[in-house]
């Protein structure tokens, strides 16, 4: 995260964001109560249970909400960048 962000929503965020990691937990549940019956590593994982493939962390604007992922913010600062020169 060393470029520029600029928010696509609002478009008037240049300086307040936050960072949310998004750390998977893979577990098994008991079908009938829905308590946790083991939690499990990726390694664990056996042939029906997809590992988490999304975005490692996704960016949220400060001031207006927006959450997306950190490639939306830069390359909206790039965009904007560009029609400036």
């Amino acid at each position: 995260m060393t470029k520029p962000l600029l928010c696509p929503t609002c478009k008037s965020n240049r300086m307040r964001f936050t960072v949310i990691e998004q750390t998977p937990r893979y577990m098994r549940l008991d079908p009938q109560s829905g308590d946790v019956v083991a939690e499990l590593s990726q390694d664990q994982l056996d042939l029906f249970h997809q590992p988490y493939k999304g975005e490692a962390y996704m960016i949220q604007c400060g001031v207006c909400g927006t959450t997306e992922p950190e490639e939306r913010f830069v390359k909206m600062a790039q965009h904007m960048q560009n029609n400036r020169s």
